[in-house]
C-alpha cells in the first residue's frame, strides 16, 4: 500500500453512505466500493462462488447461475456459523482487490466505502474513518422504503452490524445524516477540504 490518504467511509444500513460517497465522487475523488467488490468476487465461476455452490448446491443459484442473494442472506442471518464460513471465503479475496484498487487511485485522497469497515478489519487499509450516522428508527424507515425488505429483515441486518455506539466511538469523523441531502453535503464540504489539506502535507 502507498502512503496515500485513504478515508474509510462507513455507517449502518440506510444511513446514506452512497449519498455521501457520490458527493465525494462528484468532486473528483476516487471511490472504491467494498459492496461492488464483494459482488465481483462471487460472480459465476469465481473461486468464492464455486465454494458456495460446493457447500449449498444448486439451491444457492438463480437460473442465470448468479447467486440467489435473498436465499443466501436468509441463511447467513439465521446462522452465525454460516456467516463466518462465508466471510472466510469472501473477505480475503475482497481485501486483495480493495488494496489493488486503492493503490491505483489517482485522486489526492481516496475513499473506501464499506458497510463492514470495522467488522471486516478493512479499517486497517485506511488512515482515517468517517461514519455517516442516523438513529436506528431512520435506518429502519429508509432501508425498508429503499430495499422493499420487511422490518424484521432490516432489524436482523442492523443486529449483525457493529452497534451504533461502538461505530461512533471508533470514528475519526462523524456526519449526522438524519436531515436533508443539502444538510449532508454542507457537512461533507469542510471534510473534503480537510482531507485535501492532510493529503497534501
Amino acid at each position: 500500500m502507498t502512503q496515500k490518504l485513504i478515508v474509510g467511509l462507513t455507517g449502518g444500513i440506510g444511513s446514506g453512505k452512497t449519498a455521501a460517497s457520490d458527493y465525494f465522487a462528484s468532486l473528483g475523488i476516487v471511490v472504491v466500493d467494498a459492496d461492488i467488490v464483494a459482488r465481483e468476487v462471487v460472480e459465476p465461476d469465481q473461486p468464492a462462488w464455486q465454494a458456495i455452490v460446493d457447500r449449498f448446491g444448486e439451491e444457492a443459484l438463480l437460473p442465470d447461475r448468479s447467486l440467489n442473494r435473498p436465499w443466501l442472506r436468509d441463511k447467513v442471518f439465521a446462522d452465525p456459523a454460516i456467516r463466518r464460513w462465508l466471510e472466510q471465503q469472501t473477505h480475503p479475496r475482497i481485501r486483495e482487490r480493495l488494496e489493488d484498487q486503492l493503490a491505483k487511485a489517482s485522486s489526492d485522497y481516496a475513499i473506501l466505502v464499506s458497510p463492514l469497515l470495522f467488522e471486516s478489519g478493512q479499517d486497517a487499509l485506511v488512515s482515517r474513518t468517517l461514519v455517516i450516522d442516523v438513529p436506528v428508527e431512520i435506518q429502519l424507515q429508509r432501508a425498508c422504503a429503499r430495499d422493499s425488505n420487511n422490518e424484521a429483515q432490516i432489524r436482523n441486518i442492523i443486529a449483525a452490524q457493529m452497534p451504533r455506539e461502538a461505530r461512533l466511538e471508533r470514528a475519526d469523523d462523524v456526519v449526522d445524516n438524519s436531515g436533508t441531502l443539502a444538510s449532508l453535503t454542507e457537512q461533507l464540504m469542510p471534510l473534503h477540504q480537510h482531507y485535501l489539506q492532510r493529503a497534501n502535507q
